[in-house]
């Protein structure tokens, strides 16, 4: 497979070499539950096994062979435990571990072999991908990812890789089932395929063990070329060892798990010494190969939702555009090098993008931007329909809630930067169900069921109490995602990939019932650059129809939520905020301020509505309420902002800021008062022109407007974070030395450049030295070891993480003119 090779090849040269050492680098990372991580990344991956999130190892290993010195060699988990080092027919050793590198979507594990008799090395890259590709929601949603064997040399070497029925099942215990086919080619320029499937005998559906799901089959998938065999773990390791190679034949002997553990392998012998498939490379007699497998975990239905018209068991996206399993599977394995390039035009984009955003030679921004996208994503599930697509999410590790929105909401900036689509399909299920009646409080809900996939909901109204945190993240939410619909003639989108493809007609939306979504994908998607099943535009010349009929839809839940906040959020009561692990508190100052966010949210929310009596009424109480909130939140010496309004000596991380920078609010780095408060958004329904902004930096020579926020505030909080900043991070606030990452991102995002470099210094020199070991944590000890925080929370694997992108959405909001009330890019 030339295409196959040519992008294998050129996979390997990730842009730069990664300068981060993180404990943990994802490997198969798309959902919940198809997440399988190198949990010692900075040892050598033969030294453990790869790990689920919650570090329970899963059955993946690789493994090389050498046929002209009969030696094998561990590359990936300890299947070389079941050989046996006295054998008289193998040897074993260990080769070269030359390290890892990664990107957004991919990481590779690279090796080298050297032989005495040739004289020579062979080099060897397992390249995992994981694609991230923010034109593709098709793409995105299929639960599938690639595994890329690439071996470059002089002499012949075989591989071996093998997966268990951990894949399926949290039970060691589970009877497991299986089978083998060989896919039949529809063409002559078709590729044959060789496919496993394993699933539990009894599958158990949207039920969890050890937070592993106890429904769906693994599908693994290589070319017809490889060898095969189901059998015993032992007896095929021990046999690959000998011969180099399986037997293509299948154990019907099924049993549990860990029973004789079987396991399902493939072969492949690159012939690097000799004619065969290979490339030979210039100015050398090595030659290169590769072989190509994919790992997908496939749920039919993918979660339960209290929906509108009640209890729904939900298909997956993709089920709308592909009748059968084995059509996905052979779609996704020969779509390899469509999904390779849509991914590495992300990873390359988020690069330049992350590298314009620091100032700093000491960090890499942009490599710490590329660890968290498949963990963001991995928390998710993509469902509905084309008319009506869904997003569900999981709150990770902390209690495995569904739907949190104040996880999503600490997430958002990385869907505002990546795809706002995306953005909208998370709260379309939370609009639907508090729309349909099914929740009983005027405040926003904390989450739509205690346990992810059972989305249920909360009937009885006692989900976790922190009202005035969900109303007011949900508005910031609500009204970011309108103002992502603008762009064109000169103003900037919020996502570089969202301005792509061909806007909805007028006539379309017109013809939408009430209540249907206006950001449905096409039953026929597009194609562009020969790359089919792409996404069409996001908003655009039509984004103030689609605005409009997207409040529409909820716009009596907007305003009830608004209400709330007007009645509370200024001296908020004792209650939890997204923090709940700091405990309950009353009169909290960063609270208070993201209510009051969210009044001035809704002002704008209801212009674009053309209410303009709404938008009157929440643009004033928002105004009195935040210069109140000014006299109460502010330390008497106006050095810092207190924790609590009566908490005299307190202070806390102000991350509420970057809700008021990234709505538009803040457009002004000085405080001069001028004859307009209003910020950038959509018109109001009496002006039905196309929205088309100057390009800010025309623009700043004219009158700027007020900020909501002063910008005294700012730079206050800007220099307490410089005085407070620790060896791993800004703490949350003056009652622990712990810091959350996603709002250490937030508060990075608004200061000023040099407190903004320290902050990100600090979170790259955890990422090199913390002692955690799972996926990324957003909940750590800022001093010492830089790990767990000791309060019993291990956090890890989290969505959150896409706050690491608030730098990044905010440069991209406003028409690209978020950061100039920082006194940046004017």
């Amino acid at each position: 497979m030339k295409t196959l090779l040519l992008f294998a090849t050129s996979l390997l040269a990730l842009s730069n070499a990664s300068v981060l050492t993180p404990p943990v680098l994802p490997l198969i990372v798309r959902n919940p539950y198809l997440s399988t991580w190198l949990g010692n990344a900075r040892d050598n991956p033969w030294e453990e096994w790869p790990m689920f999130y919650q570090r329970q190892s899963i059955g993946l290993s690789v493994l090389a062979s050498v046929p002209e010195t009969s030696t094998v060699y561990p590359l990936l988990g300890r299947a070389h435990d079941a050989l046996n080092s006295s054998s008289k027919h193998y040897n074993i050793s260990y080769p070269t571990y030359l390290g890892s590198q990664y990107d957004a979507s991919t990481t590779n594990l690279s090796y080298s072999i050297f032989s005495q008799r040739s004289n020579s090395s062979v080099e060897l890259t397992l390249s995992f991908l994981s694609p991230i590709t923010p034109t593709s929601t098709l793409r995105q949603a299929i639960p599938a990812s690639y595994v890329t064997v690439h071996a470059k040399g002089d002499f012949d070497v075989s591989i071996y890789i093998d997966l268990n029925g951990q894949w399926v099942s949290g039970d060691r215990n589970s009877d497991i089932v299986w089978s083998f086919a060989n896919s039949e080619p529809e063409s002559k320029e078709d590729v044959q395929l060789k496919t496993f499937k394993v699933k539990r005998k009894a599958e158990m559906l949207f039920t969890e063990r050890r937070d592993r799901a106890e429904w769906g089959e693994l599908h693994f998938t290589g070319p017809s070329d490889v060898e095969h065999e189901c059998g015993t773990s032992a007896d095929l390791r021990h046999h690959f060892a000998k011969k180099g190679g399986l037997k293509n034949k299948v154990d019907d002997r099924f049993r549990s798990v860990m029973d004789d553990e079987p396991v399902f392998a493939f072969t492949k012998t690159f012939n690097l010494s000799s004619d065969g498939n290979t490339t030979s490379t210039s100015h050398s007699s090595s030659k290169e190969s590769s072989v190509l497998f994919t790992i997908a975990h496939i749920q039919d239905p993918v979660t339960q939702f209290a929906s509108a018209r009640g209890l729904t068991w939900m298909r997956p996206l993709w089920k709308s555009y592909f009748s059968s399993d084995s059509s996905l599977i052979h779609f996704h394995y020969t779509d390899y090098a469509h999904a390779f390039a849509l991914a590495a035009n992300y990873s390359a984009q988020l690069e330049h993008d992350a590298s314009l955003t620091s100032h700093s030679k000491n960090i890499s921004y942009p490599d710490l931007l590329a660890l968290t996208p498949r963990q963001v994503l991995g928390a998710t599930s993509f469902s509905g329909t084309p008319d009506n697509p869904l997003i569900f999410l999981k709150e990770i590790s902390s209690n495995g809630n569904s739907q949190t929105i104040d996880v999503i909401f600490p997430s958002f900036p990385f869907f505002l930067y990546t795809q706002p689509r995306w953005l909208a399909y998370l709260l379309e299920p939370l609009l639907e169900h508090m729309g349909s009646g099914q929740y009983p409080n005027d405040y926003a809900m904390h989450d739509l069921g205690a346990h992810f996939p059972n989305l249920t909901g909360h009937p009885d109204g006692n989900d976790e109490y922190m009202p005035v945190e969900e109303c007011g993240d949900i508005i910031v939410m609500g009204l970011a995602l309108v103002n992502s619909l603008i762009h064109g003639e000169g103003y900037t989108a919020n996502s570089p990939w969202s301005a792509f493809g061909t806007a909805k007609p007028v006539s379309e939306l017109a013809n939408l019932p009430i209540a249907a979504t206006p950001f449905g994908l096409p039953s026929i998607l597009e194609a562009r650059d020969n790359i089919s099943y792409l996404d069409p535009a996001w908003g655009g010349s039509t984004s103030p129809h689609q605005a409009r009929h997207w409040l529409t839809r909820s716009y009596p839940l907007w305003k009830q939520w608004t209400g709330y906040l007007v009645e509370y959020s200024l001296y908020p009561e004792n209650q939890l905020c997204t923090d709940d692990f700091a405990g309950w508190l009353p009169l909290m100052t960063n609270l208070a301020l993201k209510g009051i966010v969210g009044i001035r949210a809704m002002s704008q929310l209801a212009g674009v509505m053309g209410d303009e009596k709404s938008e009157k009424y929440y643009r004033n109480i928002s105004a009195t309420y935040v210069s109140k909130w000014q006299e109460e939140g502010m330390a008497r010496d106006g050095g810092r902002a207190k924790l609590a309004y009566n908490w005299f000596g307190s202070w806390t991380t102000l991350y509420s800021l970057f809700a008021d920078a990234v709505l538009c609010f803040h457009p002004n780095g000085h405080d001069e008062d001028s004859s307009s408060d209003t910020a950038t958004a959509l018109p109001s329904s009496h002006d039905q022109h196309p929205l088309t902004p100057q390009d800010p930096a025309a623009e700043k020579n004219k009158t700027k407007t007020k900020n909501f926020i002063p910008h005294t505030i700012y730079l206050t909080q800007s220099h307490w974070y410089a005085t407070v900043l620790q060896r791993y991070g800004l703490p949350l606030d003056s009652r622990h030395l712990y810091t959350k990452s996603d709002w250490a991102f937030q508060a990075a995002a608004v200061a000023e450049p040099k407190t903004r470099d320290a902050i990100l210094e600090s979170m790259a020199r955890w990422v090199n030295e913390t002692t955690t070991d799972q996926p990324l944590t957003d909940l750590y000890r800022t001093e010492g070891d830089g790990g767990w925080p000791g309060n019993g929370n291990h956090f890890t694997a989290r969505p959150v993480v896409g706050s690491w992108f608030a730098g990044l959405a905010l440069g991209r909001a406003c028409g690209g003119g978020g950061v100039f009330g920082l006194g940046e890019g004017g």
